[in-house]
């Protein structure tokens, strides 16, 4: 019987578009190649895409060595935002509570040694914090554009559509203008 202590694990949380899935499956066998003793564990978001349940059907079929947890289904508030940005941060912070109490079950299994978030499921990192588990961002564009994400906070709070704004690493842009 393993004990808690013999096994460890490394928690992905991607966004759940087919291509953060893509790059977060093959970083997490990237992983696993430098690190056969790790669990490889990927949180995923439920999505009706059929493409995105037939890539994790086929991935869970050809590399064991990747567990997938799906949360289970949230509903989204009726009067949620419909803007993109608003979406795309949105609803996986209404996932926070469900990641929480994976965590923790997973935490009684195994020791979780660090958690890699996708840029888009950042809500998440206050519940990685709060339990105090080293974690990661995983970005596959370009550092201009990483620099763009994590200043949309700031950006958003701009209500003059035509004022400029100095994106670190970024030439200066309109706020409306991505």
């Amino acid at each position: 019987m393993q004990t808690k202590m013999e096994s460890s694990t490394v928690v992905l949380y991607p966004d759940p578009t087919i291509g953060h899935l893509v790059s977060m499956v093959e970083l997490g066998k990237l992983i696993h190649t430098h690190h056969p003793s790790l669990s490889i564990i990927i949180l995923i978001i439920p999505t009706p895409d059929s493409t995105t349940s037939k890539y994790i059907n086929t991935v869970s079929t050809t590399t064991p060595s990747i567990t997938f947890h799906h949360l289970p289904t949230n509903v989204v508030p009726p009067d949620f935002s419909s803007n993109h940005l608003d979406r795309a941060f949105g609803v996986p912070e209404l996932y926070n509570p469900f990641v929480h109490h994976t965590l923790i079950t997973i935490s009684e299994k195994s020791t979780i040694k660090g958690v890699i978030l996708d840029f888009f499921t950042n809500a998440a990192f206050q519940v990685f914090k709060n339990l105090h588990l080293p974690t990661y961002y995983f970005h596959t564009g370009g550092a201009s554009l990483l620099s763009v994400f994590l200043n949309i906070p700031a950006i958003q709070t701009i209500n003059d559509s035509n004022a400029y704004f100095d994106v670190p690493g970024k030439e200066t842009c309109l706020p409306n203008t991505f």
